[in-house]
């Protein structure tokens, strides 16, 4: 073969980028129809229909004509929602489609519900829970939106592990600083000026869920390495026990000085949760379970307040209390149990005789005019919510983001079990709310703040090029 001058190379572009590089670009500049956000807004209008027909219905059931409010108690919270639908079109468009759908349709659901007990309570203007709620819901889903706009890249939160720690002990200690307490039955509200409460603990999870992750990203090789085989399983050394041991404490620490039980036996779940997906060791879950209950019975046999609340789950019938210290939950039992299998319909219920029934009771007032098939329907969407949470974290391939998505997601998941066991006797009544549900601005703000953080996570997930090994 004759020899002559060597084939040349094909030329760099003159701006000096490869051919590769110039074509992705390119690539990304051709119009790709955006399935999942399609896919979000077809929710998001099944929503509104749901909404506005939940709001009519009430109008109806209580003998009033639909009007303006239909529009502004059904309509408000999903054009909120479209909003923030477009931010994500624009910048985070590989976001989950599903977990912005279900947050908005509880939402309403719940700002339905709590219209429907202040028509029966002649509540009106800002003195009505209704209107503070929708008020509380455009804050919290603007809160959701800049923080979509604000948050590029999640994993910047990695590099503030320790700062977020300390947050969230600095929220949870905020009700004990004089002059900011409110004298209630638990300590766990803040009130700036005597204009508005809120409860720090609510944004405490956020940051703790936050430093959770990161601490298990840092410390995961010392809390997997090799311990006592017995039964089967794995279990840690006595030393890698003071962690879990920390969480623990600081968790009675909340019962005892908070008188809050909801709080401390969140926090701690959710820790164990996030343990046993940092390690994969069965163990950890197991003595996570034994020192819950142990700190729970022992709650139980020293603080009276924890012991009534045993007292009113085991005998909630017993006519000694009835009258008293149980009539809030033997009262939701009834309305429960009003309701039946498909419920009385909305706005044909008497769901205020319950006290609280708008924040710590909104399940058994919905319970009763939905009926059985509706509260499976709510459990059902909490349910998706939380197994997409799940599979985001699953799907991620960096260890922060899979730890706070499952995290974040566990805490929701376990914050309705929580609440929907204490209103059906299966467990202790605690005192959390209903996520999305209940009236209360601190609860709908953090809620919301997550779901802003899961779909920043699903998009970097998806966006994310995966490794492909050959």
């Amino acid at each position: 073969m004759a020899t002559g001058t060597p084939l040349a190379r094909p030329s760099a572009p003159a701006d000096g980028v490869s051919t590769d590089t110039a074509v992705v670009r390119a690539l990304r500049r051709l119009r790709v129809p955006q399935t999942q956000r399609n896919r979000e807004l077809a929710l998001l209008l099944f929503a509104l229909v749901l909404n506005l027909a939940a709001v009519t219905l009430v109008d109806l059931g209580t003998g009033r004509t639909p009007g303006t409010d239909v529009a502004l108690y059904g309509g408000l919270p999903v054009a909120l929602a479209l909003a923030l639908h477009v931010v994500l079109r624009l910048r985070a468009r590989d976001a989950d489609p599903f977990v912005l759908p279900i947050a908005t349709l509880l939402t309403g659901l719940g700002i339905a519900e709590i219209y429907r007990i202040d028509i029966a309570r002649d509540h009106l203007g800002w003195d009505a829970s209704s209107t503070r709620q929708l008020a509380w819901s455009a804050l919290a889903i603007g809160g959701a939106l800049a923080l979509v706009l604000l948050l590029r890249n999640y994993r910047v939160l990695f590099r503030y592990t320790y700062l977020f720690g300390l947050a969230g002990v600095l929220l949870l200690l905020l009700p004990f600083v004089p002059g900011l307490g409110t004298n209630q039955n638990a300590d766990v509200w803040v009130s700036v000026g005597g204009l508005f409460q809120f409860q720090p603990g609510e944004l405490a999870k956020i940051a703790l869920a936050i430093f959770f992750a990161g601490y298990l990203v840092r410390t995961r090789e010392s809390l997997t390495s090799v311990g006592t085989r017995f039964l089967w399983m794995t279990w840690p050394r006595a030393r890698e026990l003071g962690p879990l041991l920390v969480i623990w404490l600081v968790s009675l620490g909340i019962i005892v000085l908070q008188r809050d039980l909801g709080t401390g036996l969140l926090l701690f779940g959710m820790f164990v949760a996030m343990l046993y997906v940092a390690t994969g060791k069965t163990s950890w879950v197991l003595i996570g379970v034994v020192l819950a209950g142990g700190g729970a019975f022992l709650a139980s046999r020293v603080l009276p307040y924890v012991g009534a609340r045993f007292s009113n789950w085991l005998d909630a019938f017993n006519p000694d209390l009835i009258n008293g210290s149980s009539y809030q939950l033997v009262q939701g039992i009834f309305g429960l149990a009003q309701g039946g299998l498909i419920g009385t319909g909305l706005g044909q219920g008497r769901p205020y005789l319950t006290p609280l029934s708008q924040s710590d009771y909104i399940l058994p007032s919905l319970g009763e005019e939905l009926g059985l098939v509706g509260v499976f329907a709510i459990l059902c969407l909490y349910m998706v919510f939380a197994s997409r949470g799940v599979r985001i974290g699953l799907a991620g391939q960096d260890d922060f983001g899979k730890l706070l998505a499952t995290g974040l997601s566990f805490t929701i998941a376990l914050q309705v079990f929580i609440m929907v066991g204490g209103v059906t006797r299966l467990i202790p009544l605690t005192g959390l709310t209903t996520p999305f549900l209940t009236a209360g601005g601190s609860s709908l703000i953090s809620n919301w703040l997550i779901v802003a953080l899961l779909l920043r996570i699903s998009d970097a997930v998806r966006s994310r090029p995966r490794v492909v090994i050959g």
